[in-house]
């Protein structure tokens, strides 16, 4: 069990550098098709300075994009002694609570680490789970706590945004008017045709890898939460139960669905490769087969 814990905390390691490889590689492909070193530098600084932002406001930009409202005790008293009683036996500290008014059976946990986290449910969560299944969820939460997976998941969602916008900008640039004439006579055009294919394929690259550092993390919360609770079964009967009751939020949010416990977007995905949650049949399996 703990080796299984280890060997993904090490894999998300690997996942991260990568991510910095395919950074830095589109920032250097693109100074050399314009002809201005200067423009790494540039690139480099936007990217620590938007990660920066994005590790402090992430958590209250992905509430607010999702409706979540904080709640106190007396307000659900139920969720509250939940996320309570867990927190303590994981030795973390009282995250905020939140709810989301929303049928569709899910939640989620943000933060940049245990002294700023949250854990958000949906009402539609608190309706069918037996208090057994709900503390398998929240224990599956403060796994992503735990584990800092609310750290990886903010900055590996911060640099796919990055990668994005700065591929986005280097395409308008470049069939635009920002590369022609003299700018194209003096680069060389294997390396603009090279740029303009790193553009094209850095977003694909960098979306891919943040979705399998988000399967290999609801593993590692999943076997995390079990332990907490010394009682897999209840997290493997929640997840059969949003197997068969689960449906899509009424709010859609692509930029937030890696946080949830189960794929909170409609439809299927080609494959599971561009899924954000590996599928339930393969956690549950596995949470069956654990030995504590």
């Amino acid at each position: 069990m703990y080796e299984q814990i280890s060997s993904n905390k090490r894999r998300t390691i690997y996942l991260m550098f990568f991510f910095l490889v395919v950074l830095g590689g589109l920032a250097f492909v693109i100074s050399k098709a314009a002809g201005q070193p200067d423009l790494l530098f540039i690139i480099g600084v936007f990217a620590i300075s938007y990660a920066i932002f994005s590790y402090f406001a992430g958590s209250k930009m992905a509430l607010a994009v999702n409706g979540a409202k904080e709640i106190q005790k007396s307000d659900d008293p139920r969720l509250w002694r939940t996320v309570e009683n867990l927190s303590i036996t994981d030795g973390l500290p009282m995250p905020r609570v939140f709810i989301m008014d929303d049928p569709a059976p899910n939640a989620f946990a943000t933060g940049r680490d245990p002294n700023h986290s949250v854990v958000c449910a949906t009402s539609g969560l608190l309706q069918i789970m037996n208090d057994t299944e709900l503390e398998g969820v929240i224990a599956h939460e403060l796994g992503h706590v735990k584990n800092y997976d609310i750290r990886v998941n903010t900055l590996a969602f911060a640099l796919v945004g990055i990668i994005a916008l700065i591929a986005d900008f280097f395409l308008r640039i470049t069939f635009f008017g920002g590369l022609r004439g003299n700018d194209r006579e003096n680069n060389n055009q294997l390396t603009i045709v090279l740029a303009i294919f790193a553009a094209i394929i850095a977003p694909i690259a960098a979306t891919l890898l943040q979705l399998a550092i988000s399967r290999r993390r609801e593993y590692l919360a999943d076997a995390t939460g079990a332990l907490t609770t010394r009682y897999p079964e209840g997290l493997a009967s929640a997840l059969e139960k949003l197997e068969t009751a689960g449906r899509p939020l009424k709010k859609q949010n692509t930029s937030t669905a890696h946080m949830f416990f189960v794929n909170p977007l409609k439809g299927h995905s080609l494959l599971n490769l561009f899924s954000t949650h590996p599928p339930i049949e393969a956690r549950v399996s596995a949470l069956r087969s654990m030995k504590l």
